[in-house]
């Protein structure tokens, strides 16, 4: 089992950046792929980004690709989301999770953060 807390959200305008983190538990982190989801008001949860448990593979929303970039460093229990050129329409609460690659990519991960906003002003 592993517990996940998401850190760096905030309000930035648009084009500009954001680093967000997410911490985990236990000692077989790296044995976890890792995705970012996000929600936006009134619409359905999303998938952004994943990396795979050593990091050799990665996946990214269309939406984002080019401008988010993923990495982890399973020595510190941490995956990071970095936010470049950010848009309005990236608004939303950020959630981490962990659990196999397909269940990451299927959207349909056991684990979950609590979550943290992100809000992008025009």
């Amino acid at each position: 089992q592993v517990q996940l807390v998401e850190s760096g959200g905030g309000l930035v305008q648009a084009g500009g950046s954001l680093r967000l983190s997410c911490a985990a538990s236990g000692r077989t982190f790296r044995t976890y792929a890792v995705g970012w989801f996000r929600q936006a008001p009134g619409k359905e949860r999303e998938f952004v980004a994943a990396i795979s448990g050593l990091g050799t593979n990665t996946d990214f929303a269309d939406s984002v690709k080019g401008r988010f970039t993923i990495s982890r460093d399973n020595a510190k229990n941490t995956v990071s989301l970095q936010m470049n050129s950010l848009k309005p329409e990236d608004t939303a609460v950020y959630y981490c999770a962990a659990d196999s690659w397909r269940s990451i990519v299927n959207t349909t991960p056991n684990y979950w953060g609590q979550g943290t906003q992100v809000t992008v002003s025009s």
